[in-house]
């Protein structure tokens, strides 16, 4: 027994230390862990598939949104969106009508544009008036030209009432306008032809000068034109006409010729500028004087003829024809 107990406890004793934490102490603490394991792996699996799961069900709802709002544009961009940039355009168009409109029948802005052109004094006319018979005595610098056209329209309506004066005194009927219509485009007509002819060759000449300076310049020369036509139509001599045109005429060309002289450089362009602005300011009087009053007679009689002929070349054929019809109708 105590052999069989020896060995039984020799052998219990060696196993049973290795036993007995297992069953104590391991075995518990083991069945606890595997119990935490499961329970933590079982929630952590549950966890990660319902999260799986909401988010496939999140990517459905946003591409159903996606396919949605795509259609939505589609329909939208083919009749919506088109409707409404129509309406942009036709508004953009019929505002912009509107301001174009507005822009050209509003009197007051257009007064507004031109006033800087004719805001000046009857002081500064009056002095420059007188300086337009004076011509410049230094051309080494650029002469200051006044930039307005309140004198120089005022001077081309006054050339053209001594045009129309002279005409009266001649003893030239005025019918239907005629021949206000002719001095009224001959003034003007010579004004701006000869200015912008002027400024062109200004421009190709490399002259400093500018249209509006051009048109002044030229509408103050016309100062000299009225004094001389204003007495010599008065004053029918000759010998005066010529001498005021020598005289008053030859000053306002050389202001003219100083004032292109001091802004243009070089002899050729200074040449050819200055002659062309002389030759055509020296020739426009003494066509205004000698000339003038026989092309509009000519072009009266020649209105009044063809008028007359062509009143009488009716009548004649409605006579024709009513007596021929009269001799059928005896026959």
């Amino acid at each position: 027994h105590n052999m069989s107990a020896g060995p039984g406890r020799a052998s219990a004793e060696p196993w049973g230390s290795f036993d007995e934490p297992v069953v104590q102490g391991g075995g518990g603490s083991a069945v606890i862990d595997m119990e935490n394991m499961d329970d933590t792996s079982g929630s952590s699996f549950e966890d990660m598939g319902e999260m799986h799961q909401r988010m496939k069900e999140e990517e459905e709802v946003a591409a159903e949104a996606a396919d949605a709002d795509d259609q939505d544009g589609d329909f939208l961009g083919m009749k919506g969106f088109k409707g409404q940039l129509g309406r942009q355009v036709a508004d953009e168009v019929w505002q912009v009508g509107k301001r174009q409109a507005s822009r050209a029948f509003n009197l007051y802005a257009n007064i507004d544009i031109l006033r800087p052109y004719f805001d000046v004094e009857p002081a500064q006319v009056d002095g420059r008036l007188i300086e337009s018979m004076i011509p410049g005595r230094m051309i080494n610098f650029p002469q200051k030209i006044a930039g307005e056209l309140y004198g120089p329209l005022m001077l081309v309506f006054t050339l053209v009432a001594i045009l129309l004066h002279g005409m009266k005194t001649s003893g030239t009927v005025i019918r239907e306008g005629t021949l206000m219509g002719t001095a009224i485009g001959t003034c003007f007509g010579y004004w701006l032809g000869v200015s912008s002819l002027i400024y062109f060759l200004a421009y190709l000449l490399n002259a400093q000068i500018t249209l509006l300076q051009t048109l002044s310049l030229l509408g103050y020369g016309l100062f000299g034109h009225c004094a001389v036509l204003l007495v010599s139509y008065n004053v029918h001599v000759h010998l005066l006409f010529y001498t005021l045109w020598l005289l008053l005429g030859g000053l306002s060309t050389l202001r003219m010729v100083s004032a292109l002289l001091s802004r243009t450089v070089g002899a050729t362009p200074r040449l050819l500028l200055c002659a062309t602005a002389s030759a055509l300011h020296m020739l426009f009087l003494l066509y205004l004087h000698f000339a003038y009053h026989k092309m509009v007679e000519g072009l009266l009689d020649s209105l009044e003829g063809s008028n007359l002929a062509a009143m009488q070349r009716v009548a004649r054929d409605v006579e024709q024809v009513r007596i021929n019809s009269t001799a059928a109708l005896a026959m």
